[in-house]
């Protein structure tokens, strides 16, 4: 079992065996130089299975030879050797082995057989592994390194780099050295055969060093552990950072319904990330940028942001920048206004960005009122200092400490954080960071875009984190019905469904007949919408299986024989009759779907379109259950939520009413548990106040799914 217990004493090891050391291995010489710079050497074991010196150090030929008791074995074995290094570390003691051969999950069929032996193995011996198919980990705060990645950074940082990718990280690593990003640990996952991202997101939770948390996944292999992790960071406070790769549909069980056009793997994964108050971004610099930052600074107190440059064009970029990335320059209090214009000179402009003019070049004293001024002002919850970071050593750096000084003066009385900010993305060198902290800047980063981007993400990492653990707990639907829950249910079958679930379905009549058909018409007052109905036939208007604003007992006759012979000519197709409703006319059309997630379960989509969702392709995700204000929230985050509103003169939708409505299709799709494949309702039907499910579509999960 994966316990905090067991993590600790792999990744705080007091020793370390390197098992299939050779002078030959690149993989062995990186391993052993990493000992050799974190002081290790003294307390770690070279194992050579021919017992020769290894790297200049004597070795010894098996773990058990060692004598002394050893928390971490780094295993550099081909796969071959893999299962006899386990027994031999496990004989002598080791419980943790850190396993870098590949040709396991990655590699196919007998990849994933001999990875099942593996973990098998390691279960049975009571030992934890790391891996396979990876280049091990770094712990920079206990100075602990079982790694064979060439050039780590030696210094302590804050930010826990995870990755499932071994050659990424290294590039990664690089990165966070150039952007002035400091790691606390840096982690390679590979295949996860036992330890996975959600272990060490979980363990990393409890770190004291550890500010924040960036990953590179490429899936996410056990959900319950990631979603526990993550849920436990939000409540610590503590960003998590994510840089999710690939994309693919959801299975093909879907595609019979519109909502398969909606929901894909990614769509859902970036759905829960979301609930889950996680981070996405999509580069790696953006990654480790926004890490580093959100690793200083935290929680912003709001959403809103001020700029304060030297530079009125880094104003104007920084506007155009915000803009498309959704961060506001609020416009500025009359109190914020009057101390700007104090210490502007006159040919300056107190607004938001703020120019400080070249006036600041010659009087320093204006970087330190303005950024207090605009820092402070009620509606600014961080603060982006436009100025240069010097790299090295001469006369231009020393005379920018002044100004960085006074810069450092101006955030130290400001309420709201702040960030220096370089205009271009340049190397943060030692030389820099140790200006910085010399003058007492805490945060600073590289180029306006990125800055911008760092900003939009914590801004809305601040205002979610508080709801990731909000109470999700609803009173589920009472749902009995005979039916067989079996492949596809018609549209009178799922009419009845919801109907029974709480939810307002237009009305409707079952007609066998043609006789039955002119009465049921007759009952409703007006035109009628006629549908073929057969748990066979899902998309009736392919086949000509629905008439519309039917009038009269001539044209219901003629249209009930039009449809059954419609329905007829599908081979296969048990016809139950044709369902007669009222038409309904005017309103806005959404579809609301829910399908399966193989990781996730049940997952809620909502979408314009009716018929034309798959063309329009708008639509917001959550995992089940919802709350009717997550729902709303849903909705309005839509494109076309103007559509909501009232159009060229329709009724507004009544929001509350619909959120209700669709927060009680979550609930049915709920209640009916594990056997639900798909439920979908397309179109809903909002007119005003006016909610109802126009028609619908049931699909089960056969025995295989489940």
């Amino acid at each position: 079992m994966i316990t905090p217990e067991r993590l600790s004493t792999m990744f705080r090891p007091r020793s370390v065996a390197l098992v299939g050391a050779a002078d030959k291995s690149t993989f062995s010489r990186y391993a052993f130089e990493n000992l050799v710079r974190f002081g290790m050497l003294d307390r770690s074991f070279v194992v050579n299975r021919r017992g020769v010196d290894v790297h200049g150090h004597p070795s010894v030929k098996t773990c058990q030879d060692i004598g002394e008791p050893v928390d971490t074995a780094l295993l550099m074995v081909p796969q071959a050797g893999t299962i006899d290094a386990l027994h031999d570390a496990a004989a002598a003691g080791i419980r943790n082995a850190v396993v870098l051969s590949s040709g396991y999950g990655e590699a196919g069929e007998a990849g994933r057989a001999a990875q099942q032996e593996l973990v098998d193995v390691a279960n049975s011996l009571d030992m934890t592994l790391l891996g396979p198919n990876m280049l091990g980990f770094a712990n920079f705060v206990d100075r602990a390194a079982v790694a064979a990645i060439p050039r780590l950074p030696t210094y302590t940082g804050s930010v826990a780099l995870l990755s499932q990718s071994g050659a990424s990280i290294i590039s990664m690593m690089d990165y966070a050295k150039m952007s002035g990003a400091g790691l606390s640990y840096m982690v390679t996952l590979g295949n996860e055969a036992m330890i996975t991202a959600g272990h060490m997101l979980d363990y990393l939770v409890d770190d004291g060093a550890t500010k924040a948390i960036a990953m590179f996944l490429e899936t996410i292999r056990d959900p319950e552990t990631f979603a526990r992790g993550a849920r436990r960071a939000a409540a610590a406070g503590k960003p998590v950072v994510v840089l999710k790769a690939g994309s693919s549909p959801l299975a093909a069980r879907t595609a019979q319904a519109h909502t398969g056009a909606l929901v894909g793997d990614d769509k859902v994964t970036d759905a829960v990330l979301r609930e889950l108050g996680v981070i996405r971004v999509k580069s790696i610099e953006d990654m480790l940028a926004t890490a580093g930052i959100a690793a200083t600074l935290g929680r912003l107190p709001r959403s809103g942001a001020t700029a304060v440059s030297i530079s009125g064009g880094a104003c104007d970029i920084l506007a155009d920048v915000a803009q498309d990335a959704g961060v506001v320059f609020p416009e500025f209090a009359p109190d914020t206004l009057e101390q700007l214009n104090a210490v502007m000179p006159e040919y300056g402009t107190a607004h938001n960005p703020v120019d400080v003019t070249g006036a600041a070049i010659i009087d320093t004293s204006i970087w330190t009122a303005a950024i207090k001024a605009a820092g402070n002002d009620p509606s600014v919850g961080s603060v982006m200092v436009v100025s240069t970071i010097p790299m090295a050593e001469s006369t231009a750096a020393n005379y920018q400490r002044a100004t960085l000084e006074a810069i450092s003066e101006g955030l130290r009385q400001s309420a709201a954080p702040g960030i220096l900010v370089n205009q271009v993305s340049q190397q943060i060198t030692k030389y820099s960071r140790d200006m910085l902290d010399e003058v007492g800047i805490p945060a600073a980063i590289t180029g306006l875009s990125q800055a911008v981007s760092t900003v939009s993400h914590l801004e809305w990492w601040s205002s979610v984190v508080d709801g990731v653990n909000a109470d999700r707990e609803i009173t589920l639907p009472d749902i009995e019905s005979t039916e067989p829950r079996t492949g596809a249910w018609s549209e009178h079958q799922a009419r009845a469904l919801l109907s029974a679930g709480g939810v307002s379905v237009v009305p409707s009549a079952l007609a066998t007949s043609a006789d039955d058909a002119v009465a049921a018409a007759a009952g409703m007052g007006g035109p009628v919408a006629m549908k073929i109905v057969s748990a066979q036939i899902l998309h009736k208007s392919d086949i000509g299986g629905v008439a519309l604003g039917v009038t009269g007992s001539d044209q219901v006759r003629d249209a009930y024989a039009r449809l059954m012979t419609a329905g007829e000519s599908v081979e296969g197709a048990v016809l139950e009759g044709v369902l007669i409703s009222p038409m309904r006319s005017g309103g806005t059309e959404l579809l609301v779907g829910v399908v399966r997630d193989e990781q996730w379960g049940p997952v809620l989509a909502v979408g314009f379109g009716g018929v034309l969702v798959e063309v329009l392709q708008d639509s917001a995700l959550a995992t089940l259950p919802v709350t009717p204000a997550k729902v709303t929230e849903m909705l309005l985050s839509l494109r076309g939520r103007t559509l909501l509103e009232g159009v060229r003169g329709a009724k507004p939708a009544d929001l509350d009413a619909l959120s209700r409505e669709i927060a009680r299709i979550g609930d049915l799709a709920l209640a009916l548990g594990e056997d639900l494949a798909s439920l979908e309702v397309n179109p809903l039907r909002v007119d005003g106040s006016t909610v109802e499910a126009l028609d619908a579509v049931v699909e089960w999960r056969t025995a295989g799914d489940k």
